[in-house]
């Protein structure tokens, strides 16, 4: 696989649980990183590109406020995940609700990474996206 990709709905059970898109779990590896992401997700990183990661935060400037108050947060909630023998994954409480994540979810693939959505929160960002999509087209990679 050259990249994540594709949009797929998936359940949270009870426990927490949720089962990853059989196609991604090849190329995330027996353990990968879950952390807050951005924009109310969750952001999924196979190890190669946590260490991406890892490299960017450990060069920004420890003298920047902002900059310590973005890898404190960042850091303080990923963890590191194993995939049961179904392929399921136990989001910890504390980003669960940092996503709003409830019954049904979007796994969805963007690339170097996974994003984790609640589902409702998902569908109104896609809707805002679509209406914006040409633009952004434009002004982002000039297609």
């Amino acid at each position: 696989m050259t990249g994540f990709v594709g949009e797929y709905l998936h359940t949270v059970d009870d426990k927490g649980r949720l089962a990853l898109p059989v196609k991604f779990r090849d190329s995330l590896g027996p353990r990968f990183i879950i952390a807050r992401g951005l924009d109310k997700c969750l952001f999924v990183y196979p190890h190669e590109e946590w260490s991406n990661i890892m490299d960017k935060l450990k060069a920004l400037p420890l003298n920047q406020k902002d900059g310590r108050n973005f890898v404190r947060y960042f850091l303080s909630g990923a963890t590191e995940v194993e995939p049961d023998k179904q392929g399921r994954v136990i989001l910890q409480q504390n980003l669960r609700d940092y996503a709003g994540l409830n019954k049904e979810v979007f796994v969805l693939g963007v690339g170097s990474r996974i994003e984790i959505w609640d589902k409702e929160t998902w569908e109104n960002a896609k809707r805002e996206l679509e209406d914006e999509f040409s633009v952004l087209a434009e002004s982002v990679v000039g297609i």
